[in-house]
């Protein structure tokens, strides 16, 4: 068992060895200078700093976002299909074909529903 388990022991050990390390290491080399009221400010271009509020961004700018990493992430499924098909066609024919129907009608469902939604009109 120790076998089995002694790299992996090993490698937990090493990471958590380094991550360590690396902590005390920002933890003692990063309290040398001392902190003065111009090192808190936001910028140290020169330039005073405006206090001004950010501009908010609407939600649908996150909701666009969101649905094409969504519709973008089907890409990761569908081209080894497509470039493992010809080799699958002649073992499992049909099968393929409708997992990979199923599959692009799911999605095409939930582009309809976030059509009908209205996720995609910016104008609302």
């Amino acid at each position: 068992m120790i076998d089995t388990y002694g790299a992996l022991l090993l490698h937990v050990l090493i990471a958590l060895g380094f991550a360590l390390s690396i902590w005390l290491a920002s933890f003692l080399l990063g309290r040398v200078g001392i902190a003065l009221g111009v090192k808190n400010t936001a910028y140290e271009c020169g330039m005073i700093p405006k206090m001004t509020i950010q501009p908010r961004f609407s939600v649908k700018f996150y909701l666009v976002a969101m649905l094409f990493i969504l519709f973008d992430i089907e890409v990761v499924f569908m081209v080894p299909w497509a470039v493992c098909y010809r080799e699958f066609i002649a073992q499992h024919g049909p099968i393929i074909l409708g997992s990979m129907a199923s599959f692009v009608s799911l999605l095409m469902i939930g582009y309809l529903y976030a059509i009908k939604k209205g996720a995609l009109e910016w104008t609302k």
